[in-house]
C-alpha cells in the first residue's frame, strides 16, 4: 500500500510507522516536499483501521496530516480507511438550495448520548418538520469529549466520540433514505490549537497575516500551492467519500489571501466541477460578515462563485425588532429596527455601504437585487453563533412570549431568503445552548475560563454567572429535551413551524428568486411589518396591542394566522391583527 506524507520540513529522514514497524521513506522526485513509501503490501493486505504515523528525523511519531481516522483523539496515531467497504444503500439527493429549508444540528447536544447514531434515529423528526437539508456543526477530531467543533485538527478525519468514519457514512446514509440532504460545517480559517501538529510537517501557517487565533492558515506565502491543496481535498473528500450535499465555510473573512486567483475561487470552482461528474448539485455556503455581494457572484461574473452565504444583517434586525437588545452590533440595527427589517428584507444588506458603528467606517456593499436569487442568502432568527456567543447561551425563548417566536418563525419561513433554522427553535425549546469544551490540556483549559469570563466582565456580568466551558454541567444543560415537543406551549409551536414550512412548499411565491419583487411596509411606532410575494401577503405584529395593517385593494383569505382573524372584505383595505401576532394570506 502506497503511504504519502508533505513534510518539506523533513531535513534527512522520514519513516512511516506502520502497526509498530518503520519503513524509511523516500523524496518524490517529481513533488517537492513530499516523501512515499509502499509498505504492508498489497492495499488489500493493509486493513482498515491499522495504526499508523510519520516519524522526522528521528522524532516522535505524529499522525498524518491528511489522517483518515484518529481513533485515540487528535494526538494519537492514524488509522487506515477504506471507504470502498461501506455498502451504501441511497444515493444521493443532489438537491440544491433553491426552495430548500436548512436545520443546524449540534451532533453532540441534539442527543443526551451524543453521537451520530443517535442523532440519525431522531432524523424523522426533521421529516415531519418539513426540512430539506440538516447542516451538522464541525466533525473533525478536537480534544476530549465534548465541544462545538471549531477547534477541530485531522481536517479529513471525523471526531471518534461521534462515532468515527463509519458513523457519518450511517448517518448521510440514513438522511438521504428520508429524502433529506447533508451539510457540513467545515472549518479552513484555522485549526487547533491542541491536537495541532501540522507545523511540524510543512508551512501550513504563516505570519505574513495574523487572525484572531494567531498565525494565519498559509495561503498565499511561500509553500501555499500544498497547503492550499490539502484544504480542496479535505473539502471534496467530504463531498466524494461521504456523499455529503454541500459545505457550510466558517467564517471566511478570516482567510487571508492576497493571491490573484483566491483559495475561494479554486474552491468553489473544484466543486463544481466535482458536481458535474457526479451529476447532482453540490454547492458552497459561507460565512461572512463583510455584506460583500461578489461572495456569492458566480465566477465568470469576476465573483468568488459560492453558492450561498449567510445573511447576519437580516438576523440582526430581526433580533432588535424582537427583544430591543442594542449593544455591540446591534447597536446600528435598534435605531429604528422596523425600518432595518424591512431595508434587509428588501435589500439584503443593512450595511450595503452605510456607516457602521460597531466597526467606526462604512461597510458592505449593495446587492444587485434585479440580478441576484435571493436563495444566495440564508435568513435565521437564530444559530449557534447567535446564542452560544451569549454569555449565558440564552435563546429567544428564554426572554420572549411563545407568540413573539411565532412571529420570527413567519418572518423566516415566509421571508425571501434560503430559511435555517437552530435545532430546538422549532418548538422554542427551554434548554440553553452554550459554550461548552473539553480541553484535556489543564493550562489550555484553564487559559479558555478565565478568557471566557473576562470577556463577559467587560460586558458588566459577574464571573459566578457566566457557565464554565470546562463543567460537563455546561453541555449537559445544553442538550435538547425532546419531552418538550408534546407539552404546551411547546407542541403548539412546533405545529406552527410545521405549517409554515409547509406553506413555503406549497406557495411558489414563497420560493420566487426574485428579490426585486419583494414590497415591504412597516410602521415603526405602531411595530407592525407588513411585505408582499407575488399573491403572498404576510403581516407580523410585534406590539403587545393589536395593529391595523393596510393591505391595499385586493381581496384576500387567510392562509395562516398564530391568532384568529378576520380577512376585510372583497374591496381590501386594513386587516385587524392581534397583538403580538402574524398572519399569512393569499389573494382571494
Amino acid at each position: 500500500m502506497l503511504f504519502e506524507v508533505w513534510a518539506p520540513n523533513a531535513r534527512e529522514l522520514v519513516e512511516l510507522v506502520l502497526e509498530g514497524a518503520r519503513h524509511p521513506m523516500e523524496r518524490d522526485p517529481e513533488r517537492a516536499g513530499w516523501w512515499t513509501v509502499t509498505a504492508g503490501g498489497a492495499p488489500e493486505e493493509v486493513p482498515d483501521g491499522a495504526r499508523y504515523g510519520f516519524s522526522l528525523d528521528g522524532g516522535p511519531v505524529l499522525p498524518d496530516p491528511r489522517s483518515r481516522r484518529q481513533p485515540d483523539g487528535p494526538d494519537g496515531l492514524s488509522a487506515v480507511v477504506d471507504h470502498t467497504a461501506y455498502a451504501w444503500r441511497a444515493g444521493a439527493p443532489g438537491r440544491g438550495l433553491r426552495g430548500a429549508v436548512l436545520y443546524e444540528l449540534h451532533v453532540g447536544t441534539y442527543t443526551p448520548e451524543g453521537t451520530l447514531d443517535a442523532a440519525a434515529g431522531r432524523l424523522d423528526h426533521l421529516v415531519r418538520l418539513g426540512v430539506t437539508h440538516v447542516e451538522l456543526m464541525p466533525l473533525c477530531p478536537f480534544p476530549g469529549r465534548h465541544g462545538w467543533g471549531y477547534e477541530g485538527v485531522s481536517l479529513w478525519a471525523v471526531h471518534e466520540p461521534y462515532g468515527g468514519p463509519a458513523a457519518l457514512k450511517r448517518f448521510v446514509d440514513r438522511a438521504h433514505e428520508l429524502g433529506l440532504g447533508v451539510v457540513l460545517d467545515v472549518v479552513h480559517n484555522h485549526l487547533g490549537p491542541s491536537g495541532n501538529h501540522l507545523p511540524a510537517f510543512g508551512p501550513y501557517f504563516t505570519d505574513t497575516h495574523h487572525t484572531p487565533w494567531g498565525a494565519a492558515v498559509n495561503l498565499d506565502a511561500p509553500g501555499s500551492d500544498e497547503v492550499r491543496a490539502y484544504l480542496l481535498g479535505s473539502a471534496l473528500a467530504w463531498l466524494r467519500d461521504y456523499r455529503i450535499d454541500g459545505l457550510r465555510l466558517d467564517a471566511v473573512h478570516a482567510l487571508a489571501d492576497t493571491r490573484a486567483l483566491t483559495f475561494l475561487e479554486e474552491l468553489s470552482a473544484a466543486v463544481d466541477e466535482l458536481g458535474q461528474h457526479q451529476g447532482r448539485e453540490l454547492f458552497l455556503i459561507a460565512e461572512s460578515d463583510l455584506c460583500d455581494p461578489r461572495t456569492t457572484t458566480p465566477r465568470a461574473e469576476t465573483g468568488l462563485g459560492l453558492h450561498a452565504q449567510w445573511n447576519d444583517d437580516f438576523h440582526h434586525a430581526l433580533h432588535t425588532a424582537l427583544t430591543g437588545e442594542s449593544q455591540g452590533y446591534y447597536e446600528d440595527f435598534a435605531r429604528a429596527p422596523l425600518a432595518a427589517l424591512a431595508k434587509t428584507l428588501g435589500e439584503v444588506f443593512f450595511h450595503n455601504g452605510t456607516y457602521s458603528s460597531f466597526r467606526g467606517r462604512t461597510h458592505g456593499r449593495p446587492v444587485d437585487v434585479d440580478r441576484t436569487p435571493a436563495h444566495r442568502f440564508l435568513g435565521y432568527a437564530q444559530t449557534h453563533d447567535q446564542v452560544g456567543n451569549r454569555a449565558q447561551g440564552d435563546r429567544l425563548s428564554a426572554s420572549l412570549s411563545p407568540s413573539l417566536l411565532a412571529c420570527a418563525a413567519a418572518l423566516v419561513l415566509t421571508g425571501p431568503f434560503t430559511p435555517m433554522l437552530f435545532m430546538g427553535e422549532e418548538w422554542g425549546a427551554g434548554t440553553p445552548w452554550q459554550f461548552f469544551t473539553d480541553h484535556t490540556d489543564p493550562e489550555l483549559a484553564d487559559a479558555v475560563r478565565r478568557g471566557r469570563r473576562r470577556e463577559f466582565a467587560a460586558h458588566g456580568w459577574r464571573e459566578e454567572d457566566v457557565p464554565d466551558p470546562q463543567d460537563p454541567a455546561t453541555r449537559d444543560r445544553s442538550c435538547l429535551d425532546w419531552a418538550e415537543t408534546g407539552r404546551e406551549p411547546h407542541a403548539r409551536l412546533l405545529d406552527w413551524y410545521r405549517r409554515l414550512i409547509a406553506l413555503r412548499a406549497s406557495q411558489p411565491d414563497l420560493t420566487d428568486p426574485d428579490l426585486a419583487a419583494v414590497h415591504v411596509s412597516y410602521d415603526e411606532e405602531a411595530r407592525w411589518i407588513a411585505y408582499r410575494r407575488g399573491d403572498v401577503r404576510v403581516a407580523v405584529n410585534l406590539s403587545d396591542r393589536p395593529a391595523r395593517v393596510p393591505l391595499g385593494p385586493d381581496g384576500v383569505r387567510v392562509l395562516a394566522a398564530w391568532e384568529p382573524v378576520e380577512p376585510p372584505g372583497p374591496g381590501g383595505g386594513e386587516l385587524l391583527v392581534p397583538a403580538e401576532s402574524c398572519v399569512v394570506l393569499a389573494a382571494s
